[in-house]
């Protein structure tokens, strides 16, 4: 099995945070009746709560992990530019912004009752036509400091000369992750890491059919734009790392309830820029930042993660690079470890209800490798095979807990009434089955020693079997 793994020690990462400032303005209250003037709903104001948003959200996010960070961007010459100045100060991040006469800083106002958003204000003017000579000046007076440079594009203007700044941080030797918008990456030539969710991706590249076609676009993506990696947020699909060496790695989401959304791509993206900053292995700073949106989605409004939250996260999700993945994810993600020298070994089964026996058998099947693949039976396919009645536990519940095991790396659903083609395609470099079977019985075993692998049967525990205990329970009740 790998290895679980740490947490940095985050306040010792630099950041250097340049993009769109704004602030995110809450009205709270109840509403108890409609207006007579119109049919809407009054709300009566109880509470006013100011957070800072954009490019500001992501500097809080990264402070409260820890790091150290300078922001910079354009605000209005007004009383908005105050209050974010004070509340970023309050939470020990370190302001340089350019005030600009006859604009105002950017306002979002949200009119919320009972948890729910009711309305959006936007108070805002396009930075664009401001000239950016002056922050150019301060970013390069500022980045000898920095580890890493976040470029948050929030496209309100603040970055319209963002290739002058990317020049400047290669030019300086610093990693650069950029949180895009629009329909046009080449204007982020240069970063070392892009963050598009699948809406913006498929903006500029289009939509893909399958993952192959997904990954195909996204080294397209890497290549024509000079970029090293994609880090695509996918919902509940979870994060995908793609880097134009041709790796990927897919994570999946780990909300537990997503309760919502505003300022999680924030949260990936400071997340990952404090673990660059420290050196930290790219893959595993994916991981960090999936495991941080986790926590972060289960919260209202824009919200950030601590380094306590995102430790208990980490250890509540042991597998935060595994889990329940596709057929296609599985694939490549199996590829990629075997091309790393990892051992890969496979199981298969339904898994209805999980008991000793079956614990016992999977940390022994996961101790002949490395990496641990359980196959399981879909609904369909477990009603086929045990009659109807079954399965107890519907499949996304089976895999739920299989994922929860720390013997278990991947988990994947096959639909077939063997897993043969599934295990043909993966090619494991170790085949494991439970019970008296002989080798040649097991499904997958002709491909899996045609391609130099290995097969095994391991003895299940004795007395305790699935069926067994449905009985039991059966006649416990009767």
């Amino acid at each position: 099995m790998h290895s679980s793994k740490s947490l940095p020690d985050f306040s010792q990462a630099r950041l250097l945070i340049v993009g769109d400032l704004m602030l995110d303005r809450y009205y709270q209250g109840g509403t108890s009746r409609i207006s007579p003037e119109a049919p809407v709903p009054v709300v009566k104001v109880e509470d006013c709560e100011d957070r800072p948003g954009g490019a500001a959200n992501v500097a809080v996010n990264a402070a409260m992990l820890g790091a150290k960070v300078t922001l910079m961007g354009f605000v209005g010459n007004d009383d908005g530019a105050q209050v974010l100045t004070d509340l970023l100060e309050a939470r020990s991040v370190k302001s340089d912004f350019l005030k600009i006469d006859g604009y105002n800083t950017i306002t979002k106002l949200r009119v919320m009752s009972r948890n729910q958003q009711l309305l959006r204000l936007d108070f805002e003017k396009s930075f664009a036509d401001v000239g950016k000579a002056l922050l150019q000046e301060r970013f390069e007076k500022h980045i000898e400091d920095a580890d890493v440079v976040v470029l948050s594009d929030y496209a309100k203007g603040g970055l319209s000369e963002i290739q002058e700044l990317l020049t400047l941080a290669n030019k300086y030797g610093k990693p650069v992750i950029v949180d895009p918008k629009g329909d046009d990456f080449t204007k982020y030539s240069g970063a070392t890491l892009i963050t598009p969710n699948v809406n913006e991706f498929e903006q500029v590249q289009g939509h893909a059919d399958n993952e192959a076609q997904l990954h195909a676009n996204a080294i397209t993506v890497c290549e024509i734009n000079n970029v090293e990696h994609v880090l695509l947020t996918r919902s509940e699909k979870g994060m995908s790392l793609f880097s134009r060496n041709g790796k990927a790695h897919h994570l999946p989401a780990l909300a537990r309830e997503v309760f919502d959304v505003t300022g999680a791509g924030d949260t990936v993206v400071s997340t990952l820029a404090c673990a660059l900053a420290l050196n930290t292995p790219i893959d595993y700073a994916c991981q960090l930042a999936n495991s941080a949106a986790g926590v972060v989605v289960a919260k209202l409004g824009t919200s950030s993660v601590t380094a306590t939250e995102l430790a208990l996260a980490l250890n509540q999700n042991k597998t935060t690079d595994g889990g329940v993945l596709n057929q296609e994810q599985l694939i490549l993600a199996v590829k990629q470890a075997q091309e790393k020298g990892e051992k890969v070994v496979m199981t298969n089964g339904c898994f209805d209800i999980l008991h000793a026996g079956h614990v016992s058998y999977l940390n022994e099947a996961a101790a002949l490798g490395d990496r641990l693949v359980v196959a399981v039976n879909s609904d369909a396919s477990v009603t086929k095979l045990k009659g109807i009645g079954r399965p107890i536990n519907n499949v996304n519940r089976r895999m739920a807990v299989l994922a929860g095991l720390s013997s278990v790396d991947w988990v994947v659903e096959f639909f077939e009434e063997t897993p043969q083609r599934l295990i043909s395609e993966v090619l494991p470099n170790v085949l494991v089955k439970g019970g008296d079977y002989k080798i040649e019985e097991i499904a997958g075993a002709d491909e899996v020693i045609a391609n130099g692998g290995q097969v095994n049967t391991l003895c299940f525990e004795d007395g305790v079997s699935t069926t067994a205990i449905i009985s039991q329970i059966i006649d416990g009740n009767s």
